[in-house]
């Protein structure tokens, strides 16, 4: 069995029309429990990356692989799968559902695993639990703040207990106090369930928390 959970040969990004490579040649493993940070300005390509990491767009050239199997080669039915059993995701805005309670929208996941309800119901509890949420496990993501809100997102993508999470500026509309918290609950994540962190975010305070970093820079990524 392949030691990395994520691996990217090769990866490059391409527009059509625009004829612009955002990404030029990129290289990447993650084994398990990892801690990267990508950091890079605006347009630089960093959410691309993530994207074409989890296997939500496709590459122009070069390869992904999930537990060592190549995303090219899936249906999209097989790659969905493999993302909901691998991956969990964290992006700068929360994408909860405004018609469910913070407890409904964490254990969507697992409901679409299709997972018996009672017992999506009290994974979806343990984990709100752990990211400090127990006491507004049945609000709306309305009556939330928004380092509750981002809290939730977090946990929705724990609850699965994925091999890796990939989180795309997850702290880039909180406050500098909050952000701080939400960050340190993904690190305390990573430690406490061996969950690999792949964190793109322009905030280089934040990334040095992390052991590995990389910025990007013309299409390529240089370790910092």
């Amino acid at each position: 069995m392949t030691k990395f959970i994520l691996q990217s040969k090769g990866l490059q990004k391409t527009y059509t029309g625009l004829d612009v490579a955002v990404l030029n040649g990129i290289d990447l493993d993650v084994q398990a429990g990892e801690q990267i940070a990508i950091v890079g300005t605006s347009g630089s390509g960093k959410s691309t990356l993530l994207h074409l990491l989890g296997g939500l767009d496709a590459p122009s050239a070069g390869d992904v692989s999930i537990l060592g199997k190549p995303l090219a080669e899936m249906s999209e039915t097989k790659r969905g799968e493999l993302r909901n059993q691998s991956l969990g995701f964290v992006y700068q805005f929360h994408h909860l559902l405004p018609e469910f309670t913070a407890l409904e929208n964490v254990a969507m996941p697992l409901l679409i695993r299709r997972i018996p309800r009672e017992e999506a119901m009290v994974l979806a509890t343990e984990i709100l639990k752990k990211v400090g949420l127990a006491h507004r496990m049945e609000h709306m993501p309305g009556e939330l703040s928004g380092g509750e809100r981002q809290r939730a997102a977090v946990a929705r993508a724990m609850v699965t207990k994925p091999k890796c999470v990939l989180a795309d500026e997850p702290t880039g509309n909180l406050d500098r106090y909050t952000a701080h918290a939400v960050f340190d609950l993904l690190l305390e994540m990573n430690q406490t369930q061996g969950v690999a962190l792949v964190v793109v975010t322009h905030d280089l305070e934040l990334s040095a928390k992390l052991k590995r970093q990389y910025k990007l820079v013309d299409g390529k990524l240089m370790l910092v």
